[in-house]
């Protein structure tokens, strides 16, 4: 039964409010002013506006395909809950189509629109759902082109709107991209959350301090590693640890606190395997090479070297 609640039941339910979100992002503020989502859903509601055909119904039609070449990949999972997104998308859609839009003030529907946009669709992708099939085509063309995933969806997006320029106005064009930068950027913040990995690299003379500090403050262990300085030749001590997004601030709190001269480097992480990443609740490990007898809370004093 658990496995079924975390499954399926949480799944389903998430997807259903990120349907709800992303079709009233779409009916109550870009649909109405010609501002156009990528993928197929963008190609679906050109020709919506061309035809007058349901964009519903064009969503799914359209997506079928897709959803079909992604089952052979990812399996039945992500077919049912594909195609359950896709539905519940689709109903959404019919239910806010003759509902008032929020505003008339185009920024304010680029702005909005866009982030609502992002948050509905990042719920669904979350868990394990799908509305578009174009990420699904550029999955398989990365394999034979020298492009990655997110390059090629771009490249599709450009042309969609190029040809909603030309159709709609050069204007139409400039606003649906603009809404799609603020859609991408909110998807991976609600995909991925705040707790996505962030990688950080630590130069620095204060190796154990700056180590010991980190462990204390966020509950990180660090590699540490030993690197020479081609210019200076001095032996600097080199940290390596993986924080989250949010405990970005606190460590350059640290460094700024322990070492001025250090340097450091942060860089996203795309996937972590094993548990590197804590809880907030975590059980300090029996032994630590960097951390050799018990840390106050408080920052380490570094003495400035003269």
């Amino acid at each position: 039964m658990n496995k079924i609640f975390k499954h399926w039941i949480v799944p389903l339910f998430f997807i259903t409010v990120g349907a709800v979100i992303a079709a009233f992002a779409l009916q109550e503020f870009l649909v109405p002013f010609k501002i156009l989502d990528g993928g197929i859903v963008g190609v679906s509601m050109i020709i919506s506006q061309l035809s007058g055909l349901p964009l519903g119904i064009l969503t799914i039609v359209l997506n079928i395909p897709f959803v079909l070449m992604g089952f052979r990949r990812l399996g039945m999972r992500f077919l049912v809950k594909a195609i359950y997104a896709m539905v519940a998308f689709s109903v959404c859609l019919s239910l806010f189509k003759d509902m008032k839009e929020v505003t008339d003030k185009e920024i304010l529907v680029v702005a909005f629109g866009g982030v609502l946009l992002g948050i509905g669709v990042g719920l669904i992708l979350r868990y394990g759902g799908c509305l578009d099939g174009t990420e699904i085509v550029a999955m398989f063309l990365s394999k034979h082109v020298e492009f990655s995933v997110g390059q090629i969806v771009l490249f599709f997006n450009i042309i969609i709107y190029g040809v909603a320029g030309l159709l709609f106005g050069p204007d139409r064009a400039l606003y649906s991209l603009l809404t799609y930068f603020i859609t991408s950027k909110v998807i991976d913040i609600v995909e991925n959350g705040m707790e996505q990995g962030k990688s950080v690299m630590i130069i620095t003379d204060h190796g154990k301090d700056i180590a010991d500090a980190i462990y204390s403050q966020l509950g990180r262990t660090c590699t540490q590693m030993e690197g020479k300085g081609m210019v200076s030749n001095g032996i600097k001590t080199v940290l390596y640890c993986v924080i989250t997004r949010v405990e970005v601030p606190a460590i350059k709190k640290i460094i700024n606190d322990a070492d001025v001269s250090a340097f450091m480097t942060i860089s996203d992480v795309s996937e972590i395997v094993g548990n590197h990443i804590k809880k907030r609740k975590f059980t300090p490990p029996k032994a630590s090479p960097m951390v050799s007898k018990p840390v106050s809370k408080q920052s380490p004093k570094v003495t400035p070297k003269k």
